[in-house]
């Protein structure tokens, strides 16, 4: 027992000094364990950029939507915008902004370059966006509603709103029109925790801002001079992406501009309202050919082309279908002269009918959306050139003495061919024709027809004949 007791005590210090030592290794471990690197985060995708140059129309929509389904396949980390317009379409504007408000990504709005503009629908959309980056030098307001797609929408609200009785209709409808765009402004702020006020103000009164007091009076978030300072300076922020939190990640990013492809080109020339009028009437005047002169093939094919091309551009724009039955009216109106003359009446009221229809062809008045009125001109010009052509020739004819029929006896020479009186025949334009003389008629004397009777003719002595016989 002793002697296991003297172990037991020599046993214990080394004991000791085992937990001893493994409790260090514990802690260096442990230590060392915090001290190492945790897995890689996901690198950050790329940061597309994409241009909205110009009035925003129905191509601004379909590029805006096919590049945001390629961002969403490319997992970016955010979409920027950078926007230089004037304005755009009521419809096209308020798809953009649902696709914006319905992306599983952040999309910016970034007005640049310097001396950039976001006014009317570009400053929906950038109330809009998640995050709003104006450059130096840029500005953005004016966002009343101008006429869109339908009568009824002006330019401003009127300033008497006490007498609402006594306005008219379209006062009326002025009202509610722009009582619907301070309602949806104004929705858009609060959703973005922006300038509600402000932007009440841009759409009642028209009014401005320049970039720095856009930023100033929490109407945009970020005044940055290029994309990459936007990269930097938004990496971090919280925002909500399709109801939830969302932190932006996009500093050093790698910036991916998506160029518009020959698609939203092709789109953008055809539902040009000055392109779409005239595929409209080359269309009508090659199918009209094509009527007149049967199995020439050619401006039947071309016609029908461009005719089916300015049905597809007029269903996305904002015209007015009476003008668009005027131009009709007008082109079959001076096609009908060349066909029926009326001496003027069916071609003067053609070219008042189309040019009034071109006039108020396209109901609106937002720039880059609106007819040339050089254009309208040169076609009334050059179809009034071809009315007085068809014109001329119709007068020209109807002087003309009539050179065939039975119109075309009358005033004929004739020659008797026997002695007679009463009823007789004579030789006329090669023919043998019974003829009636209210006079005796010689062999061989000249007559003149004075009227056809079915197949008898009228005939009397010329004056040669009369004064050989009154010689004799």
């Amino acid at each position: 027992m002793k002697r296991f007791a003297r172990k037991s005590r020599r046993a214990a210090p080394l004991l000791w000094s085992g937990w001893a030592i493994l409790l260090v290794f514990l802690l260096i471990g442990s230590f060392s364990g915090a001290d190492a690197p945790s897995s890689p985060e996901p690198a950050t995708g790329p940061a597309i950029v994409l241009d909205f140059e110009g009035p925003i129309g129905p191509a601004t929509d379909d590029y805006f939507r096919r590049a945001l389904d390629d961002a969403v396949e490319r997992d970016a980390s955010v979409v920027i915008i950078r926007m230089d317009t004037p304005g755009g379409l009521d419809a096209s504007m308020r798809t953009i902004i649902r696709k914006i408000l319905d992306a599983p990504i952040p999309v910016a709005v970034y007005v640049s370059p310097e001396g950039a503009r976001a006014t009317s629908a570009g400053t929906y959309i950038l109330y809009a966006s998640h995050i709003a980056a104006m450059a130096p030098g840029t500005h953005l307001g004016a966002a009343t509603p101008v006429q869109m797609g339908g009568p009824g929408m002006f330019d401003q609200e009127p300033d008497d709103e006490e007498n609402e009785e006594e306005q008219p209709a379209g006062d009326a409808m002025q009202r509610k029109i722009i009582s619907d765009a301070v309602a949806y402004i104004r929705s858009l702020a609060e959703l973005r925790d922006r300038n509600a006020d402000w932007a009440e103000l841009a759409v009642r009164e028209g009014v401005s801002l320049s970039s720095s007091e856009a930023l100033e009076k929490n109407v945009i978030d970020l005044l940055v001079p290029d994309i990459e300072t936007l990269l930097e300076e938004m990496d971090g922020e919280t925002v909500k992406v399709a109801g939830t939190d969302h932190v932006l990640a996009t500093a050093g990013a790698e910036v991916a501009p998506i160029e518009p492809d020959w698609r939203t080109r092709l789109l953008s020339i055809l539902t040009n309202p000055n392109v779409a009028y005239i595929l409209l009437l080359l269309g009508l005047y090659g199918l009209i050919l094509e009527f007149s002169n049967p199995g020439a093939l050619v401006p039947g094919v071309i016609g029908a082309i461009c005719l089916l091309l300015a049905m597809f551009a007029f269903q996305m724009l904002p015209i007015n279908y009476a003008g668009l039955a005027l131009i009709i009216l007008g082109v079959i109106l001076m096609i009908a002269e060349a066909f029926a003359p009326s001496f003027g009446v069916l071609g003067i009221g053609g070219i008042i009918s189309f040019v009034i229809g071109s006039i108020i062809l396209i109901d609106t008045d937002i720039p880059g959306f609106a007819l040339h009125l050089p254009i309208i001109l040169a076609f009334a010009v050059s179809s009034g050139l071809i009315f007085i052509f068809v014109f001329a020739l119709a007068l020209k004819s109807w002087r003309r003495p009539v050179v065939s029929g039975r119109e075309s006896l009358v005033g004929a020479q004739a020659r008797a061919m026997d002695d007679f009186e009463g009823d007789g025949w004579v030789r006329l334009q090669g023919e043998s024709w019974k003829a009636r003389s209210a006079v005796p008629v010689k062999k061989g004397q000249s007559l003149k027809v004075t009227q056809v009777d079915n197949l008898l003719v009228h005939v009397e002595p010329t004056n040669e004949s009369e004064q050989k016989g009154a010689s004799t």
